[in-house]
């Protein structure tokens, strides 16, 4: 028998939840503009998108058989996706813990939140914000404050020596500026 005629058993994917990223017993910081991104996106999939899918899947339903309408195949396994991006989402903004990094101030000391400009040992200077996971996006420069990067930063100051241990080897950083605020941008300068 062809497997194209085979029905594939998907009620396994409804249990499945994006990986977390983060340590168990560890609290989910994040920044107000990070909150804010998750909270958008959790209203364009629950106000806008999932009432729409409804409304095709209603529709594609009372066409008669279901078992060869790809409207009605198609809808009701993005439906499940997006209502496991829903409860995904909802967990993750629950236990969100929001860290305002402009109520820093003028600290040289790296923690959540700061722009971390360093120079490696081959002169290349580089910029990261360190930012909660569901927020990190490391090509960027956004690295996530339990990444090995984010990690060696943490709690130094301006003029430090941050030593990264990757597989390629150790890797020494000097730290040229901690701030915090807003207007990150990218920078890679050799």
């Amino acid at each position: 028998m062809s497997k194209a005629f085979t029905r594939e058993d998907d009620s396994a994917d409804d249990e499945l939840e994006p990986p977390g990223q983060l340590p168990a017993g560890v609290k989910n910081y994040i920044t107000p503009d990070g909150y804010r991104k998750l909270k958008e996106e959790l209203d364009q999939l629950w106000k806008i998108e999932r009432p729409a899918l409804v409304k095709t899947v209603s529709w594609a339903a009372s066409n008669g058989d279901r078992s060869e309408n790809g409207d009605y195949i198609y809808g009701k396994k993005r439906l499940r996706e997006i209502d496991r991006r829903v409860r995904f989402l909802r967990k993750r903004l629950d236990q969100a813990e929001v860290v305002d990094p402009t109520q820093r101030g003028k600290c040289e000391q790296v923690f959540f939140g700061a722009t971390v400009t360093v120079c490696g040992s081959d002169g290349c200077e580089s910029a990261y914000r360190i930012v909660g996971v569901d927020e990190a996006d490391a090509g960027n420069g956004l690295i996530s404050w339990v990444s090995p990067l984010a990690r060696a930063l943490l709690k130094l100051r301006e003029g430090e020596v941050a030593t990264l241990h990757t597989p390629s080897g150790i890797h020494e950083l000097e730290i040229l500026s901690v701030r915090y605020g807003d207007g990150f941008e990218r920078r890679q300068r050799a």
